[in-house]
């Protein structure tokens, strides 16, 4: 079966109790499990497919917590490490009325940021296998040159590399320090999904067609356009186009919909028959984006990012 690894941070989210207040202002929070690449694999393992999580933990209790969570999911967890000599990444989020967020994280260094590239070693990697990866965790560190080291992998295997930037400017020394690295990382990938919000950041074009057309260097094949209640698209390197307008939903909590979206798309990429990248998504692109864009939305309806996954099951009964 083809399987989904997910390379980086793995972390706890502190979500608020109320809403529209700052963040030295909170004096509650509930706590979820979290971290892109965790959500990501999560998604995908609930909407069926095969995943697991690479990464390092701290030897606490918050590592504890989110191998528990990731296994009872049925994500793969074996090649999680520990450590006693980090703890594991935290990350507090004020929410704004309309579910927004804003971040403070606690990781100098975490444990994710300790992970080498020979602890890779280990893994063995299958024909038309996919990888996802963030920006997140390519932060001078160890795990960034992990990260080339799974690209590395992945290519030589002939599998899929999936990039989304998922933009955090709070844990970079610069914008401009951002920036450099992920456009360093772009033609790497076969698909980069961009959000509408950091388009223009990454690509310094602020003509969207323009932006979007910049991105398709190197190895990259398609781009997944995301714009958040106004739906997504599937932009092709031949120039074919497809659109989804998305779901209109009472959102209470953004953290976690764009993994979700991802996840979502990948996990029917997985579960596909058709193994040509390009000629999958011109035949299943609209239903792909349907999809995903359904079960991004319905993570906004409820707190935290990988405690409001819906089911499968919710998932097609909804949507027939």
């Amino acid at each position: 079966m083809r399987k989904l690894y997910g390379i980086g941070e793995a972390l706890i989210d502190f979500i608020p109790n109320v809403k529209n207040s700052e963040l030295k202002d909170v004096e509650q929070f509930s706590r979820q499990v979290g971290g892109a690449p965790a959500n990501v694999v999560s998604v995908a393992r609930k909407m069926g497919a095969s995943t697991e999580m690479v990464t390092q933990l701290g030897n606490d209790a918050f590592g504890d917590i989110i191998v528990e969570t990731l296994s009872n999911l049925g994500v793969g967890t074996q090649f999680i490490r520990r450590t006693d000599v980090a703890n594991t990444a935290l990350a507090f989020v004020s929410l704004k009325e309309d579910g927004q967020r804003d971040f403070s994280f606690y990781r100098k260094p975490s444990a994710d940021m300790l992970y080498k590239a020979d602890y890779l070693d280990e893994i063995s990697i299958n024909p038309n296998d996919i990888l996802h990866f963030c920006s997140v965790d390519l932060v001078e560190s160890d795990m960034k040159e992990a990260h080339q080291a799974m690209i590395d992998k992945f290519k030589s295997a002939n599998g899929t590399i999936v990039f989304d930037p998922n933009v955090r400017l709070p844990l970079w020394h610069s914008a401009e320090a951002c920036k450099e690295t992920i456009q360093a990382f772009i033609p790497k990938a076969n698909i980069i999904k961009v959000s509408d919000e950091e388009l223009e950041f990454i690509t310094g074009e602020a003509d969207e067609e323009s932006a979007i057309q910049s991105l398709f260097q190197g190895s990259v094949v398609a781009v997944i356009y995301t714009q958040g209640p106004n739906g997504a698209s599937i932009i092709l390197k031949d120039g074919t186009k497809i659109y989804h307008e998305g779901f209109k939903v009472k959102a209470v909590d953004t953290t976690g919909a764009g993994d979700a979206f991802i996840g979502a798309a990948i996990s029917r990429i997985l579960l596909s028959d058709e193994v040509n990248m390009t000629k999958l998504l011109k035949e299943e692109g609209q239903a792909i984006l349907q999809f995903s864009n359904f079960v991004a939305a319905k993570v906004t309806t409820k707190y935290g990012a990988i405690e409001s996954i819906p089911t499968l099951e919710e998932v097609t009964s909804e949507l027939k």
